[in-house]
C-alpha cells in the first residue's frame, strides 16, 4: 500500500449515543468493510504556543485554520513510523499535510532541532521548519489519544467513516512511548464519528443517518480538551 502523505476532503462529525452505537454500525457494515487495522489506537502529540494561540485561533472559527502534530498509531517504538502533520482547514477543506520518519528520528530533531536530510516530501519538510522559524515557542503542550474503528467503500476511496471511542489526554510525560493512557477528555460523550468525503453522501448511508437518527454534532479533540481542561489550568498560571 503505497503511504499517502497528503490528504484534501471535507469532515463532518457526528455524536452518537453510546446505546444508539452497535445497531447503527451492524447496518453500517452491510455497504462499507472495516479496514486492515481494525480497531487500534491513535496518539496525537499537539504542539502550541505559550499562550495557545493555535488552538485559540481555531476555536474563533476563521476562514483558514492550522495545527501541528506528531501522529502514531499505536504505542511506538525506536523503529515505528510516526508523522510530523500539518493540518489546515480553509473554507472547510481540510488539507492534511506529512511527513514520515521513525520514531528514533523524531527524538533526534526534538533533541537538535534539524530534520533529517533524507525526509520526504522536501516541499512539506520545508513548511514544518517555516512553521517552527515563526512560532519559535512551539513546543509539545497536550496528548490526546483514542480507538479507533475505519469503515471504507471499495469502490469509493474518498468516502470514508471511522469511529472513535474514549477519547483521552494527558499533559504530563508526553513521550509517546510512555503509552497512550490519559483521562477521559468528555466523559459523558459516546461515540465519535467522522465522515471524510470530498463529494456528496451515498444515498443508502444519508438514509442510515435519518433511520437511526443520527444527527451533526461539534467536537474537536483539542479544542474540547483546552476548553474543558488546559484553559482553566492557564489561567491559574497566569494569576500566579
Amino acid at each position: 500500500m503505497k503511504l499517502k502523505k497528503v490528504f484534501q476532503r471535507k469532515e463532518t462529525k457526528y455524536l452518537i449515543p453510546s446505546d444508539r452505537f452497535p445497531a447503527f454500525f451492524e447496518a453500517l457494515q452491510q455497504r462499507m468493510q472495516i479496514d486492515v487495522y481494525g480497531k487500534h489506537t491513535i496518539m496525537s502529540l499537539y504542539y502550541d504556543t505559550d499562550d495557545f494561540r493555535f488552538i485559540r485561533h481555531s476555536m474563533d472559527k476563521p476562514k483558514y485554520k492550522e495545527k501541528f502534530r506528531i501522529r502514531s498509531y499505536g504505542v511506538p517504538s525506536q523503529d515505528s513510523l510516526i508523522f510530523l502533520e500539518i493540518k489546515k482547514k480553509v473554507n472547510g477543506i481540510v488539507y492534511k499535510r506529512r511527513v514520515p520518519m521513525s520514531y528514533q528520528q523524531y527524538q533526534h530533531w526534538v533533541r537538535s532541532g534539524q530534520l533529517p536530510e533524507t525526509v520526504e516530501p522536501a516541499q512539506i519538510a520545508a513548511e514544518i521548519k517555516w512553521l517552527f522559524k515563526q512560532n519559535q515557542d512551539l513546543t509539545p503542550r497536550v496528548l490526546i489519544a483514542y480507538d479507533r474503528l475505519s469503515l471504507f467503500v471499495d469502490d469509493d476511496s474518498d468516502f470514508r467513516v471511522t469511529f472513535d471511542q474514549a477519547i483521552r489526554f494527558r499533559t504530563c510525560n508526553l513521550d509517546l512511548a510512555a503509552g497512550s493512557d490519559g483521562a477521559l477528555v468528555a466523559p459523558e460523550i459516546g461515540v465519535l464519528m467522522e465522515v471524510k468525503a470530498l463529494g456528496s453522501y451515498p444515498l443508502w448511508f444519508v438514509d442510515l443517518l435519518n433511520t437511526y437518527g443520527v444527527r451533526k454534532g461539534s467536537f474537536s479533540k483539542y479544542a474540547q480538551t483546552y476548553q474543558r481542561h488546559l484553559f482553566k489550568k492557564e489561567e491559574v498560571l497566569h494569576v500566579i
